[in-house]
């Protein structure tokens, strides 16, 4: 079978750093399949990792500090995918395109921004690279987002198991799969904060530390706040039925509103809170607006590694299993960077992988752009 080598590289809302697979891809179109040959992971500088989320908060910064964040964003970019395919023996030449997201600075369609220099990453890898994937789907009328749900179908499509695919990044969203359906019958939207609220959260109140809740750890001491989740979830994006897209600024300003009216909440009680409202909305989401009573839920990203709101998440499941992509032997921390990997194929193959049931558009469309590799030396 027609086959190709390609790296997919991602960095999601979190601005936790790049994640970078080495996937050799079967097959064309509709009937893709993936091999994961090798995963890395990048973490960003913190000082980085601080202008990436002043700049979102703020929507401010000095012309030369955007650009000198585009390049360093790229470099790391680079790194990720020198280093995934060191790991897999893995020569540029033998590798048909690096599909890179780039950082997500701003997101509100039509208008969004995903930072990075493709240019950069062609000659710092010496490969093709596939970038820019969301606004040719903002140009068809979509949200340009979520964009995953296609791979989820390559990936996750059974002919008798209903599931949900569950990504917990900054932003949390689901791709429900009808067992047996097709890829216009998908549905999928993001269903609201993530580990956005959480990380900010701890980035505020605790500014030297790592900037997010390992393991969920303080989230497990705190008491929660029903009063202050409840306020939130009944904000109009959570019952706004699909197609929808959001991004961690809105929902973190739609928690820090309300979250002013409770004081006396320590640091453990609003972390503890932030998961009630990631696990509630999921829940809103899936029983409100899908009507899902029965069915498989498979998660990945980073959310998955904080247990408190793993431990929430399968309490308010109503029963329904829980389990992450890993069982399905796709490591979860892997998941996305393979899914664009896929994406970059079907770019590459000139096929549309936008997913207009889900995103709005006005009809299927080719997404990305196509930087070549540089010229190699004689």
């Amino acid at each position: 079978m027609f086959h190709r080598l390609i790296i997919g590289a991602m960095s999601g809302t979190s601005a936790d750093g790049v994640d970078a697979a080495a996937v050799r891809v079967h097959g064309t179109g509709l009937r893709m399949t993936a091999d994961l040959i090798g995963h890395t992971h990048r973490p960003y500088p913190p000082g980085l990792r601080s202008e990436i989320f002043g700049l979102r908060s703020t929507g401010r910064c000095e012309l030369h500090a955007l650009a000198q964040m585009g390049r360093d964003i790229t470099l790391l970019y680079a790194e990720a995918v020198r280093e995934a395919m060191s790991a897999g023996g893995l020569r540029p030449l033998e590798i048909a395109g690096v599909a890179a997201h780039g950082q997500t600075l701003f997101h509100a369609p039509p208008s969004t921004i995903q930072w990075f220099d493709p240019s950069l990453l062609a000659w710092e890898t010496g490969c093709a690279v596939v970038s820019d994937f969301r606004r040719a789907d903002c140009a068809a009328g979509g949200q340009g987002a979520p964009l995953v749900p296609f791979a989820d179908f390559l990936l996750f499509s059974h002919p008798r198991n209903h599931r949900v695919l569950l990504n917990i990044g900054g932003i949390a969203n689901i791709t429900s799969l009808r067992a047996g359906g097709s890829i216009d019958e998908l549905i999928a939207f993001d269903t609201g904060p993530g580990n956005c609220i959480s990380d900010w959260l701890c980035r505020t109140h605790d500014p030297a530390g790592p900037g997010f809740d390992a393991g969920g750890e303080r989230a497990a001491r705190g008491k929660p706040s029903l009063e202050l989740a409840q306020a939130v979830c009944r904000n109009p994006y959570f019952s706004r039925p699909p197609p929808k897209s959001t991004d961690g600024p809105e929902m973190i300003r739609i928690f820090n509103d309300e979250a002013r009216r409770f004081p006396h909440l320590g640091l453990g009680d609003l972390l503890r809170t932030s998961c009630v409202i990631t696990a509630q909305s999921i829940r809103v989401a899936m029983a409100d607006l899908l009507h899902l009573r029965e069915t498989e839920i498979i998660a990945s990203g980073g959310g998955c590694e904080n247990k408190t709101l793993m431990e929430i998440l399968a309490s308010d499941a109503g029963g329904m299993p829980v389990m992450t992509t890993d069982a399905l032997d796709i490591p979860s921390a892997a998941k996305e960077a393979i899914a664009f990997a896929l994406l970059g194929a079907a770019t590459l193959d000139r096929h549309p992988s936008n997913v207009p049931s889900v995103t709005g558009a006005r009809r299927p469309v080719i997404l990305g752009s196509i930087t070549p590799a540089p010229p190699q030396e004689k």
